[in-house]
């Protein structure tokens, strides 16, 4: 019984090799740019809770925008991928400039709806409890901070089309280097400007989004810069520019699998935010304790979801070869990994539940919520790494439409209306609803599992294109 299990599930050394020399890159870009959101949230709370409750609601905005970007450009690199294990680089260019001229697109309808509906969007986070005072010094943060961060979705948006590319060709240490550049200058800038230290003015809020907007314009000219000065590695970048004509059937195709997956990821996010909302309702205290526990969290999260990115990338790449037997395999053996990497990094991320909201400046109430939160975001690791792992897996093979309803069915059509009718129409603590909520991934991991395990996914979908 345990050697079928072992066979299945469990690699031999090249296996592990070959991941870990892509993830971990991979995942130290993701934890470095974590981590300066850790900084820049710690260096926040210590001016107040309003300060810290005024950036949180704003940062629930930008990782709606983020989350989109990534929506964006992942419908082309299930082609380039694809495209990549096939050894068409002119397929690859394609997804490229199409990657650029989506991501251009949501660049300037965020920002025309950020700067149009940005008072309107922070009030429907702010506690009916809470005091005019209190009211009002969280607008004012809000707003200030995100007056500037709006001009930081620039270079993400253009980075992540160059980062998406550069990645799926198997240089993961590009965007890596990229990232671990902006941290200190990150790091720095925060110190300086929030504080007004080394000469600089004390700017509070405005001077964490001005380092922050710094830090992810350095970030995305150092991956830009490599890929144009590396064209052996990067061949698609090879008159990339000369014009942007994509084949017709390509456009359409990625489109007709990357509209979903853009949509998806949009309402995802935009529905993580309307359970974010349906929490606050309780009390301002649940907002920053919530800001607290997910910005330790977020930096732990970075194995298991830069995980599901490595698998889209190398069962992808086989799909694109035609190995469809050993994408199969090579997906079983990543699921498992995936799983148990989670549950470790879960076990890791308990005792910061003791610490880490000891350092910031706030009441004793938000840091004992904090730490119940981080408690129990930690037992859900291994859950989000499956059903993140299985998302993966279905795009991998281009089953967009299936993934638009595993992702986006599961959070509006069960999640949202769960933590709607706790936090609106029940006396429940707040630490079950939490609790209840976030354990409802189990029914998820239910249905991945058996999206999976129908092998509809493997499929090579570039092979007449």
């Amino acid at each position: 019984m345990f050697t079928g299990f072992r066979k299945k599930f469990i690699g031999d050394k090249g296996f592990y090799k070959m991941v870990m020399s892509m993830v971990i890159p991979m995942i130290l870009q993701m934890a470095v740019t974590n981590f300066v959101s850790l900084i820049d949230n710690i260096m926040v709370g210590r001016l107040g809770t309003e300060p810290m409750n005024g950036v949180s609601v704003i940062n629930q905005f930008v990782f709606v925008f983020n989350v989109t970007v990534f929506g964006a450009v992942a419908g082309p690199s299930i082609f380039g991928a694809q495209f990549f294990g096939k050894g068409d680089h002119e397929g690859q260019k394609y997804t490229f400039r199409f990657r650029l001229l989506v991501c251009v697109l949501i660049i300037v309808i965020a920002s025309v709806i950020c700067t149009v509906f940005g008072s309107p969007l922070i009030k429907l986070f702010i506690s009916k409890d809470s005091t005019s005072a209190q009211s009002s010094a969280i607008l004012g943060s809000g707003l200030s901070y995100l007056k500037i961060i709006i001009i930081g979705f620039i270079p993400f948006g253009i980075g992540q089309a160059y980062s998406s590319v550069v990645r799926e060709c198997g240089y993961t240490k590009a965007p890596m280097a990229a990232a671990m550049s902006a941290v200190g200058l990150n790091i720095v800038l925060d110190y300086c400007l929030i504080f007004g230290k080394f000469g600089f003015p004390a700017m509070g809020v405005r001077g964490a989004a001005w380092a922050t907007v710094i830090a992810k314009t350095v970030e995305a000219l150092v991956v830009i810069v490599w890929a144009h000065t590396h064209t052996d590695k990067n061949r698609y970048i090879a008159g990339a520019y000369s014009g942007f004509h994509i084949p017709a059937r390509l456009m359409a195709d990625i489109t007709k699998k990357g509209i979903p997956m853009l949509v998806n990821e949009f309402l995802w996010s935009l529905g993580m935010s309307v359970v974010m909302q349906c929490y606050s309702v309780r009390s301002t205290d649940v907002v920053a304790a919530r800001s607290i526990s997910s910005t330790i969290t977020n930096l732990f999260n970075s194995v298991y979801v830069q995980m599901g990115a490595c698998i889209a990338i190398i069962v992808g790449a086989r799909l694109g070869a035609n190995k469809l037997k050993e994408a199969r395999d090579l997906d079983n053996k990543l699921l498992f990994f995936s799983v148990a990497a989670a549950a470790a990094v879960g076990l890791l991320t308990m005792p910061a539940a003791l610490f880490f909201p000891k350092i910031y400046n706030t009441e004793d109430s938000v840091r004992y919520l904090a730490s119940y939160m981080i408690v129990i975001q930690s037992l859900a690791m291994p859950l989000w790494s499956y059903t993140n792992a299985c998302y993966f897996t279905l795009r991998s093979g281009g089953k967009t439409g299936i993934t638009f309803l595993f992702d986006f069915g599961f959070t509006w059509l069960l999640m949202i209306p769960l933590a709607a009718v706790l936090a609106y129409f029940t006396d429940l603590d707040i630490r079950i609803v939490f609790a209840v909520v976030t354990f409802s991934e189990v029914v998820k991991v239910a249905i991945g599992y058996f999206m999976v395990r129908s092998n509809v996914w493997v499929k090579n979908i570039v092979n007449d294109i």
